[in-house]
């Protein structure tokens, strides 16, 4: 027998909240940390210790010789998904005359609709916050990974050393080749018009021009960069608003690795476990109003993971 559910999942809410993305707002947390399905909220995942990629085995066996068995060691850890969700809760009254509207012709508008899509649009900004604030945390990747720049270093020098900075961190890969980057607008910019850069790409004296993205993937080698635009309000409640950027003048390198996970013996900085999909419910409630009201919930369970910090070089300050 199965367990009842005081709020069951609406099928047509939860379609929306799980398909939803506003084309015109850029997310690279997917990106980066990509999500990687579990089945069960707790689940376990190993650390492998990075020489162990590099132990060659002895392969070779006679006709009727027994193969060297081969052990994958490591430190089985132990983890569980946390849940995050949010609520809406709409009047009766407002749901049914947009209702009439849409009978009638006179309004397309879905209450309901429009307010998951923008619970499942709150969560993704508070994902890429999430993301966002492991990847440039120095703490995430081994300590001859993390380098600060200062002063004439930084990339918003013209007579700094981009090209010089980078190849020397990609050189430095290991456990699995630096094959995307990830950094702000403004560091982006810093580096596609810095002369080195625009020398190096545009093939003239560096003077002036711009590089593109894909040109600047293309000269260190890395599969994508991937550019952080989100902003949050950081203010208390009740508070003048303070706007800031979620992904600061750091550049991070990471070797990504889509069949990484937890069952997975192949390294990759990091991974997202994720336990079934979004879902959303919708149930009457009669506190609120005079006809009462319908609340709305979208949720979903992840737990990102950071697997393997020998897989990352994070620079940081870079403009």
């Amino acid at each position: 027998m199965s367990t009842p559910r005081p709020f069951p999942v609406d099928a047509a809410m939860t379609a929306i909240a799980v398909n939803f993305r506003n084309p015109d707002v850029s997310f690279i947390a997917d990106g980066l940390m990509p999500l990687v399905g579990v089945v069960s909220p707790r689940f376990k995942w190993t650390w492998f210790p990075p020489e162990q990629f590099f132990t060659v085995p002895d392969t070779l066996i006679g006709r009727k010789g027994i193969p060297q068995e081969m052990e994958f060691g490591g430190e089985e850890r132990d983890a569980s998904v946390n849940d995050y969700a949010l609520d809406v809760t709409i009047p009766l009254t407002d749901i049914t005359d947009a209702a009439a509207g849409r009978a009638n012709g006179t309004s397309n508008i879905d209450p309901e609709a429009l307010a998951v899509q923008g619970m499942a649009h709150a969560m993704q900004i508070d994902r890429e916050k999430r993301v966002a604030a492991m990847v440039q945390d120095a703490a995430n990747y081994d300590a001859a990974n993390v380098v600060p720049l200062a002063g004439a270093g930084k990339f918003s020098d013209p007579a700094s050393d981009p090209i010089g900075v980078i190849t020397e961190a990609l050189n430095s890969s290991f456990t699995g080749r630096f094959n995307v980057m990830a950094t702000n607008r403004r560091t982006l910019s810093a580096l596609a018009t810095h002369p080195q850069i625009v020398k190096a790409t545009n093939r003239n004296s560096g003077d002036a021009g711009i590089a593109t993205r894909q040109a600047i993937a293309d000269l260190f080698e890395l599969n994508e960069i991937l550019v952080g635009e989100s902003f949050v309000n950081t203010a208390r409640k009740g508070q003048a608003a303070a706007i800031q950027p979620v992904w600061g003048n750091n550049i991070a390198l990471l070797h990504r690795d889509t069949q990484a996970g937890p069952d997975s013996p192949f390294p990759a900085w990091g991974w997202t476990a994720q336990f079934g999909t979004r879902v959303a419910s919708r149930w009457q409630v009669r506190e609120n109003g005079i006809e009462g009201a319908m609340r709305l919930r979208v949720g979903w369970r992840v737990r990102e993971v950071v697997s393997a910090p020998s897989a990352g070089y994070l620079i940081q300050n870079a403009i």
